[in-house]
């Protein structure tokens, strides 16, 4: 147990390391753009650390939940762990995120901590890291775009549509189906099902916020359509009728 705690302790400084020499690197940016930046690069690397631990190393969350932690699957929770640890006290530090957030990353510490402790149930931790890390570089360039004035260009319009499509997918479809073997399998500890639960309420949370974005979002977006239709098609009625007038 000392060697994980060890461990973490090493990955948090990694982590701390890395968004101190962006700060050092990009001096003319804001803080919250280092952080961000430290955010993305984590989930590009969990996400494809957790892919093959899932669909190469074939250790399936919905078939295999509650077995004992592999050294590999250990390692990707310290890495995670370490990140979050991280990113909590940085957010804490700087009051950037509410309450959901807050709690999405207390829920995402408590889970992966006891996966380390009790050294079972990192299949299933991770299948729902990959879940949750999936969307997050596509959040993350969001906020790059609208930072850098370039949100209403078609690759914003693209991320944007990846990320909403991703999270509603994966995160709440694939998602729903993971806490439903989660719960019906026997080998999970209880103390992991109330923490999927917890992480799964957090995401329907996102995901309201999420759609009412999107309503609003895509309901602007139709009616600039139809206003510049219908502002077309006047020029071409008015264009037209004034060259009938000169026949």
């Amino acid at each position: 147990m000392a060697l994980v705690a060890l461990g973490v302790l090493v990955s948090v400084l990694l982590w701390v390391c890395t968004y101190r020499v962006l700060c050092l690197l990009n001096s003319r940016c804001s803080a919250e753009w280092n952080c961000r930046l430290v955010t993305a690069a984590h989930g590009v690397l969990i996400t494809c650390l957790s892919y093959k631990n899932g669909f190469i190393d074939n250790r399936w969350p919905f078939t295999d939940p509650g077995l004992p932690n592999s050294q590999y699957e250990e390692q990707i929770i310290v890495l995670c762990l370490g990140y979050f640890l991280f990113d909590f006290s940085w957010c804490v530090y700087h009051g950037t995120e509410g309450m959901v957030m807050l709690t999405h990353h207390c829920a995402s510490i408590f889970g992966l901590a006891a996966a380390l402790i009790l050294g079972v149930s990192g299949t299933d931790v991770i299948g729902v890291i990959f879940g949750a890390e999936l969307t997050n570089p596509f959040l993350q360039l969001r906020w790059f775009f609208k930072e850098t004035g370039r949100y209403r260009t078609l690759p914003a319009e693209i991320n944007d549509l990846l990320f909403i499509s991703l999270f509603a997918g994966v995160r709440i479809g694939v998602g729903g189906y993971f806490f439903y073997t989660e719960w019906t399998n026997k080998r999970p500890l209880m103390l992991f099902k109330l923490g999927g639960t917890a992480l799964y309420i957090v995401s329907w949370v996102f995901m309201v916020q999420i759609g009412r974005f999107a309503v609003r979002k895509y309901t602007r977006m139709y009616r600039e359509w139809r206003d510049k239709s219908t502002s077309y098609k006047m020029k071409v009625s008015y264009s037209n009728g004034d060259v009938n007038n000169v026949k």
